[in-house]
């Protein structure tokens, strides 16, 4: 296939394979450090080759999804399918933005005097755009 030996293609080659070797050599060179001593080196030693497996990955899917193009076949996976509803509910629960509920006067409950002047002051100023709080007729002085 012409296209996977383009220039560009051939230079993503060369960094996966030039990645991948340096990733296991790295690794090689985390296990004689933890043959000499370094504990911790033990980690690192397993950790280089699983990133060179990664990058092994990902060439190998980017030449998939190449050659998947070039063929005319669509390069987008299937959509999978919804979860089913749980049984006895409603629609499944979506994730969203929090529901804020309002805590305060429950209905029947008798009015707040408190919050009604707070809510009169709230309209007022509403209705008067250019006044300052200060100018608002109802406010007590102390």
């Amino acid at each position: 296939m012409k296209g996977l030996w383009s220039p560009a293609w051939v230079a993503r080659h060369l960094l996966a394979l030039v990645l991948a070797v340096g990733c296991l050599v790295l690794g090689w060179w985390q296990y004689s450090r933890a043959a000499d001593g370094n504990a911790i080196s033990w980690g690192y030693m397993f950790q280089w080759p699983v990133f060179g497996g990664f990058v092994v990955f990902i060439w190998w899917r980017e030449v998939q999804l190449a050659r998947r193009k070039a063929a005319g076949e669509p390069v987008t996976a299937p959509e999978p399918p919804a979860p089913p509803a749980p049984a006895g509910r409603g629609a499944p629960v979506t994730l969203g933005r929090p529901v804020r509920v309002a805590v305060g006067q429950a209905t029947g409950d008798a009015p707040d005097p408190e919050l009604d002047a707070y809510n009169d002051y709230l309209a007022w100023l509403a209705a008067h755009p250019g006044a300052r709080p200060s100018d608002y007729p109802g406010r007590i002085t102390t």
